[in-house]
């Protein structure tokens, strides 16, 4: 009878534990296994679907819920600890380390990629080549008419076009191009770079701005031509713009810092226990989740990247 009791006790014991122990919903992930929620700028949905359909068919034990959004929405479900990993184009703060910090929390910027922004405007819009400069005067409204780029221009009223207020897009130029300037207020906002491109297809006198992942030709495995539904500006960095030193956002020349609107794409990553967050990481910055960024007209952080001579024709 004792014996029983014993044995009783242990079971109930056992089972006690196991229910004290049993992990919190969302936190029962391993690096291979689970499911969570992550949050991907929307500039990067084209690739982020990519790497994660591979991902998925590599982990069958793992699920990852994708959230695109702007970039602002992506940091405060970072900082909400609503999500524990974000693809954005900025690191940390200070400020945001240190609120990180205060909650014993550490994490992590992890380069992935080096992206680009591209100028789109209408296939009817002679116009193929800029200054960085010139980029900087539409944005902050001293340039408002094609013809202030071009005297021969029929085209009228510049319209600028972005996708969102909130996006990673208008945060480049506000700090790298304007210098903190504020924008024009002709701005025109679209939700997605989807709509930017469309608006961009059936307006003449407009000029698009979007992420260099958004502009790829599908039906073109070498990546070296572009979306034909609209035209792609050169960039310059020089006081005037010529063929000979203006570029396309090519993956060569994102490469080499040719082109002049190049910017980083960061993970980053807040998962102290080292779960399905730090596995994806580990994917996305080996080397098949680089050949992904490679195929994607991207430059991987760690992949060689083939160096291809374009021959460019400006119309």
């Amino acid at each position: 009878m004792m014996k029983l009791y014993i044995a009783l006790s242990i079971v109930l014991l056992l089972l006690f534990s196991g229910c004290g122990n049993k992990p919190k919903p969302g936190e029962d992930d391993t690096l291979t296994s689970g499911t969570i929620t992550i949050a991907v700028d929307e500039t990067f949905r084209p690739i982020a679907e990519e790497e994660l359909q591979v991902f998925h068919a590599l982990t069958p034990d793992a699920t990852v819920h994708p959230v695109y959004c702007s970039e602002v929405k992506a940091m405060k479900l970072l900082l909400a600890d609503s999500v524990r990993l974000a693809i954005t184009t900025r690191q940390l703060t200070r400020q945001e380390m240190a609120f990180f910090n205060d909650k014993k929390f550490f994490p992590v910027s992890v380069k992935m990629a080096t992206d680009g922004l591209a100028l789109i405007v209408n296939k009817q819009n002679a116009d193929s080549l800029i200054t960085v400069e010139q980029f900087k005067e539409i944005l902050t409204g001293k340039i408002t008419d094609w013809k202030q780029l071009n005297p021969d221009s029929r085209l009228g009223a510049l319209q600028l076009v972005f996708d969102n207020p909130n996006s990673s897009t208008v945060h480049y130029v506000l700090d790298s191009i304007c210098g903190g300037k504020p924008l024009s207020e002709d701005l025109k906002a679209q939700k997605t770079n989807p709509e930017v491109i469309s608006y961009v297809a059936k307006t003449p006198a407009a000029l698009g701005v979007i992420g260099v992942n958004w502009i790829g030709n599908p039906a073109d495995s070498t990546r070296l031509s572009f979306n034909d539904a609209i035209r792609i500006m050169a960039v310059s960095r020089a006081d005037s713009a010529t063929v000979e030193n203006s570029f396309r956002p090519y993956q060569a020349y994102l490469a080499l810092n040719q082109y002049p609107l190049t910017r980083s794409v960061y993970i980053l990553l807040n998962d102290p226990k080292s779960g399905l967050p730090s596995g994806l990481t580990s994917f996305l910055t080996d080397f098949r989740g680089q050949r992904i960024i490679l195929k994607s007209g991207l430059v991987p952080a760690t992949a060689p990247v083939r160096i291809v001579d374009v021959k460019e024709e400006y119309k």
